[in-house]
């Protein structure tokens, strides 16, 4: 009697653990209780040269049942310059943040950017890092 016991609950326990893995980003995202769900967090530019293209996009997903609105993004320098949408973002909807680093200076970069929202799971931290490779002379 011993023995189905704890084969019952060892099944059971796979059982739950394989649906588990099988949800997709969105249902993990929202039993978490994020609203607001970004595809990455983190962007990694790799290689840059000087004076090159810093721009990138993070693209987002409301997964909340009200419209959710960004009140502002920070970054923590004034090389990184966020643009975002001012209009409310309706449920099931998608919008983008924009980011234009400064590639001027050459050098290693981390840096981090804060999107502050109406969302239950504000505010959310986005990073970007690469090198800026100085151009030949």
């Amino acid at each position: 009697m011993r023995i189905h016991s704890i084969l019952f609950i060892i099944i059971l326990a796979l059982g739950l653990g394989t649906t588990a893995c099988s949800d997709s980003p969105e249902k993990k995202a929202k039993d978490h209780g994020e609203e607001i769900w970004f595809e990455e967090t983190v962007h990694d530019y790799g290689e840059i040269p000087e004076d090159g293209d810093g721009n990138w996009t993070f693209v987002f997903k409301n997964l909340g049942k009200e419209a959710i609105v960004i009140n502002r993004v920070r970054s923590t320098c004034g090389c990184t310059v966020p643009a975002w949408p001012r209009e409310p973002i309706e449920p099931k909807a998608a919008g983008k943040i924009t980011v234009k680093y400064n590639t001027a200076q050459a050098g290693t970069f981390f840096k981090s950017l804060y999107v502050y929202s109406s969302a239950d799971n504000s505010p959310v931290k986005l990073q970007i890092k690469g090198k800026v490779i100085q151009n030949e002379k």
